[in-house]
């Protein structure tokens, strides 16, 4: 693909991206709800959980608390969850956590242009990138995109 192509594709993205941002609920945690549907098969779901959860490392490490996920019964809401647990996160899904920091954590996939819409979000960080996804798995289509909050 020539980059003159490449620029008009990821601003697509960016401004699509931008609008489901804005569109999301928030939950009682400050964070939108997660959502992800169920047509994305179990290998694309565990591919793009394992390479956001390994972002997600690089920003929140595990040991810094419990991770709090409200999973939406999807395929990629259970492959995130055991990706975390494979990256050593402790997660909980209420409110509950023997004293320890919780991490509220939310996700969002949405599907737009034949590319899969990624973003996990904290209190503090947004993690989002695009993905390539086939009924054998997903590959990034988009550099990742990293917003901290204050």
């Amino acid at each position: 693909m020539r980059a003159g192509h490449l620029v008009p594709r990821l601003l697509a993205i960016a401004i699509v991206a931008a609008l489901l941002a804005g569109c999301q609920t928030l939950g009682s945690d400050g964070l939108v709800t997660s959502s992800a549907p169920p047509e994305i098969s179990g290998p694309a779901a565990s591919a793009i959980a394992g390479d956001m959860v390994s972002r997600l490392a690089e920003h929140v490490g595990p040991g810094t608390g419990t991770i709090l996920l409200k999973p939406d019964g999807s395929p990629f809401g259970a492959a995130l969850e055991a990706s975390l647990k494979a990256w050593g996160y402790a997660v909980v899904s209420d409110q509950k956590s023997d004293g320890e920091k919780l991490i509220p954590l939310a996700y969002v996939i949405d599907s737009y242009d034949g590319q899969v819409l990624a973003r996990l979000s904290t209190g503090s960080l947004d993690l989002g990138r695009a993905y390539t996804a086939t009924s054998a798995g997903a590959t990034p289509a988009s550099p990742l995109s990293v917003m901290q909050h204050g």
